[in-house]
């Protein structure tokens, strides 16, 4: 067997690379720095990242992914061959056979541009993955059965909700509601309450820090730092976690509003065994605090987070490729 076989999960947060016989080998996020002088990539990932609100005007720093979908063709491209290159080594001579991950309600056109991009990276053969599909695969839930099996996905850009049967996808939902979503209400909030205006990065600390589903009983007080809207001068400001539940709640309800779809359009026998097993969760968005309570209450149905539910997607994929004859009539068609 000649040449590496890498799963990708390719999210519009992070980069996650998974490599057969290594497990997950690249978790970067999915940002990247240019010149807009000769739009050439000058960093990527964790490099960039850091450059985020830092750089000169002559550089630009973006996620070239949006919504789960290439939102920059040819930045996207640069991305990859550097993730792959960092993979499979800058100069081997057999390239890499890449499975990589889309959300499962995107077009026929979004769906050849991964493919496209995979390919002009540097990959020889390339298989796309519905994402559900791969998180369940990564979360080790036995999908191969004639039984209902439920994902919910949250990853950056989407949240995704799949019934799961005989290594396919049986019932799906899919919204343009994640992480970033959550980041944007909270710098929405700080900014409307106290004329504070924050960077994404401040936002995503604050949601790691006291962000939660639901209220919680200990209502803790973070500071946070940014630009005064009206004098524009540097201030601190303290909110605290029930106003970051109330900042992100129409993004909740969204992610629960999806998964009641999914559940009300599945048939009643696997609707059963979903309730007997429960729906898991994975992704980055399922470590949201107390989303899993939530979900469970609002649709009596029991909610787990799957064991490192932020790897689960590239897993699967990385699982898929390994077992490919398995999964081969369950890929999505080009």
């Amino acid at each position: 067997m000649f040449g590496k076989y890498i799963g990708i999960d390719l999210g519009t947060a992070n980069v996650l690379v998974y490599l057969k016989g290594k497990g997950i080998v690249v978790n970067e996020p999915s940002i990247v720095a240019y010149s807009e002088v000769d739009y050439k990539a000058v960093a990527f990932g964790h490099q960039a990242a850091d450059m985020l609100g830092r750089t000169p005007k002559r550089i630009k720093v973006i996620r070239p992914m949006r919504d789960g979908v290439i939102a920059d063709y040819m930045i996207t491209e640069a991305m990859l061959r550097h993730f792959m290159r960092k993979v499979s080594g800058r100069f081997s001579l057999f390239r890499p056979v890449v499975m990589i991950c889309i959300p499962a309600g995107v077009t026929n056109v979004e769906t050849r541009a991964v493919l496209d991009a995979v390919l002009q990276a540097g990959a020889k053969e390339a298989h796309l993955i519905a994402e559900p599909l791969a998180a369940a695969i990564g979360a080790n839930v036995p999908i191969d059965r004639a039984t209902g099996n439920m994902i919910v996905d949250i990853g950056g850009g989407t949240t995704e909700a799949a019934v799961i049967s005989l290594n396919d996808i049986v019932v799906s939902s899919s919204i343009r509601v994640g992480g970033n979503k959550i980041d944007e209400l909270i710098q929405t909030y700080v900014r409307r309450k106290y004329n504070l205006i924050i960077g994404e990065r401040t936002a995503e600390e604050i949601k790691l820090q006291v962000a939660s589903a639901i209220p919680v009983r200990d209502n803790v007080r973070v500071e946070i730092r940014g630009r005064d809207q009206i004098d524009g001068l540097p201030k601190t400001r303290a909110v605290t976690s029930h106003e970051i539940t109330e900042a992100i709640g129409d993004a909740v309800a969204a992610i629960v509003g999806n998964v009641k779809t999914v559940l009300e359009q599945t048939p009643p026998e696997l609707a059963a065994d979903i309730v007997d097993k429960g729906m898991i969760l994975t992704g980055g968005g399922a470590l949201l605090r107390n989303l899993d309570r939530l979900l469970s209450t609002a649709t009596g149905v029991p909610a787990y987070v799957a064991d490192d539910p932020m790897s689960c997607v590239a897993i699967g994929a990385g699982r898929a490729l390994e077992h490919l004859p398995i999964f081969k009539d369950s890929l999505t068609p080009v």
